[in-house]
């Protein structure tokens, strides 16, 4: 079932109709990876366990392995991301924040995704 076309932090996306466009397969998988990471837990009042909060880590002193691990533990809980291969994560510092690179295999196609944000003030 698609869902509504909608990357985190941006605005919904529209059709030339004016209608709401919906997103499916790989992308849909991209987006809730994303959302997932990027929302802080007890955001959503009917999930209050939902999302890795990955923004509350921004001024804290970056520990690479442990972030890492919550990013690992988080993905998994989205169908869309295949157990093996093991997902390669990356984060890497930068100025107020950190670099998260994650490249992973969509669990129905098999196909190869890259999935690259910054988290920062």
């Amino acid at each position: 079932m698609p869902d509504i076309d909608h990357l985190f932090g941006s605005d919904l996306t529209a059709s030339g109709s004016g209608g709401l466009l919906a997103v499916d397969g790989s992308q849909r998988g991209l987006e809730r990876v994303l959302r997932r990471l990027l929302t802080n837990p007890g955001d959503y009042i009917w999930h209050p366990e939902y999302g890795a909060g990955l923004p509350r880590w921004v001024g804290e002193t970056l520990d690479v392995e442990a972030l890492t691990s919550l990013i690992r533990s988080q993905i998994f809980l989205e169908a869309a991301v295949a157990r093996t291969p093991e997902p390669v994560i990356t984060v890497s510092p930068i100025l107020n924040g950190v670099v998260v690179r994650i490249v992973y295999s969509d669990a129905e196609t098999g196909k190869q995704l890259t999935l690259s944000f910054d988290v920062s003030v």
